[in-house]
């Protein structure tokens, strides 16, 4: 869609790993950037004043839109009880009472209550708070595909086309990840509430994903929801078909050790391994999580440039562990972010956890730069979701800005030449005051232009979904 063309000034602007002062950016008619003109001392008539640290857009590059309705829920202390009922990895290990698998049953809770109405309304509620946080792209890791029981809606991606339109309404980019997921376990078939995840097969997974045409700028890519769910004969069926349309590839990967355990039972091999042995790694893959990995894992990732989505603060509410980051940064994979569970949503926080987790696991500084930390959380998580071009503030690329505020209670004193030390490792989503998508003033002054009350919005629609 054509719009007017509009021109920002921004007081402060990230540009190239530094920080400028005075720069003119305008859009074109289609929403990209036309000029940036740095040293422009003041805003010239007719363009809008964006006073703080001028971003690239954010991409929050994984994404459960569903998840945000168990925030604050999910922290109550859990209940003693059996452990869940998966097959696989639900039996292994240690007592698992109030671990990643017990919060997941809360989590399906959730799901299994959902209609593609209310996940509009949750999904819209979730991205304009993405969009209050500087986040202009998401990477929606989608497997809710059909009716409780696994009953087919008429429309059979009904609930894919509703978070397509409530992206839409929210202002955000999405890239609609649709995932394959097939088993409870390796060898086990879905549970109850899993039914609605699966399509029987990864060839008509393939068929209702050829169906998909969300329309507007939704990148439409594919998922493996893991090597637990989805059986290693069918794993090439979803890589051939990304592959085949140019489109990006996830998969969660290595989140727990459970899933490595029993992966090896089955399997004689790492779930790293298994991947690499069925050719889905590579550029157009990202690995999130990639928690507990072998030193050969890494260097498989490493060397095919597999991509990596770090998920610290979702990482860290689930006592999943902390991450190979550097290793793997230092192996060839490229870092992006995502806030995963929701748990918060604030890609500077999830940001400056790379480097503070590792700090705490070392006892040394200084593994990360901000402007390393700033390029996961910009550049990297664009070019995962399918966005190359996006990610930085440069003719051609999206008009996709965020403006973090140095006034704050949190930035207030920072010298203008560290700004981006000072936003990475101080500065928090409330400190955002603007967001503009394609050229378009999405968040003004800390104000969601397209939904005016989305605190408002996220109650209604969570307590839609309580039991």
């Amino acid at each position: 869609m054509s719009l007017t063309p509009q021109t920002y000034w921004a007081e402060h602007a990230w540009i190239d790993h530094e920080v400028r002062p005075a720069v003119l950016v305008a859009a074109d008619a289609d929403g990209r950037i036309d000029t940036v003109t740095p040293g422009v001392t003041e805003p010239p008539p007719g363009a809008v004043p964006l006073h703080g640290l001028t971003l690239p857009g954010l991409a929050n590059a994984h994404s459960h839109a569903f998840h945000r309705a168990l925030r604050g829920t999910s922290q109550a202390a859990p209940p003693a009880g059996p452990t869940p009922s998966e097959g696989g990895a639900a039996g292994s290990g240690p007592d698992t009472t109030g671990s990643f698998w017990t919060w997941r049953e809360t989590m399906y809770a959730v799901a299994d209550r959902l209609t593609p109405d209310s996940y509009h309304d949750l999904a819209r509620a979730v991205y304009a708070e993405m969009a209050l946080a500087g986040i202009t792209a998401v990477g929606e890791f989608h497997y809710l595909h059909h009716a409780p029981g696994g009953t087919r809606y008429q429309d059979p991606n009904a609930m894919g086309d509703a978070l397509a339109a409530a992206a839409t309404a929210a202002g955000v980019r999405l890239t609609l990840l649709d995932t394959c997921y097939l088993s409870a376990g390796f060898g086990a078939p879905p549970g109850p509430v899993q039914t609605r995840f699966s399509d029987g097969d990864a060839l008509a997974w393939a068929r209702r994903a050829d169906a998909l045409d969300p329309g507007g700028e939704t990148v439409v890519g594919a998922a493996v929801h893991s090597v637990r769910a989805v059986p290693a004969d069918q794993l090439a069926v979803v890589g051939d078909w990304a592959r085949g349309r140019g489109a990006p590839f996830h998969v969660h990967l290595s989140e727990q050790p459970a899933e490595n355990a029993d992966c090896l039972t089955h399997h004689g091999r790492t779930p790293t391994r298994l991947l690499a042995d069925h050719g889905l790694l590579g550029p157009a893959t990202t690995a999130v999580h990639a928690t507990h990995l072998t030193a050969h894992d890494i260097d498989l990732l490493g060397s095919t440039a597999t991509g990596i989505c770090m998920c610290p603060t979702t990482e860290r509410d689930l006592a999943d562990g902390i991450g190979p980051a550097v290793a793997l940064r230092d192996a060839g994979s490229p870092i992006s972010l995502g806030s995963d569970s929701h748990a918060v949503i604030d890609l500077l926080e999830e940001a400056r956890a790379v480097e503070l987790d590792e700090r705490l696991r070392t006892g040394r500084r200084g593994h990360w730069t901000a402007h390393e930390l700033l390029t996961a959380a910009t550049r990297h998580g664009h070019a995962a979701l399918g966005r190359p071009d996006g990610g930085r503030i440069a003719p051609g690329a999206p008009c996709d800005l965020a403006t973090v505020a140095l006034d704050s209670v949190r930035t207030a004193g920072t010298r203008p030449r560290l700004a981006a030390e000072s936003v990475v490792f101080a500065g928090t989503a409330a400190d955002v005051r603007h967001t503009v998508v394609g050229g378009r003033h999405i968040v003004r002054d800390g104000r969601h232009q397209l939904v005016p009350r989305v605190p408002e919005a996220l109650t209604a629609a969570v307590e839609a979904l309580r039991g």
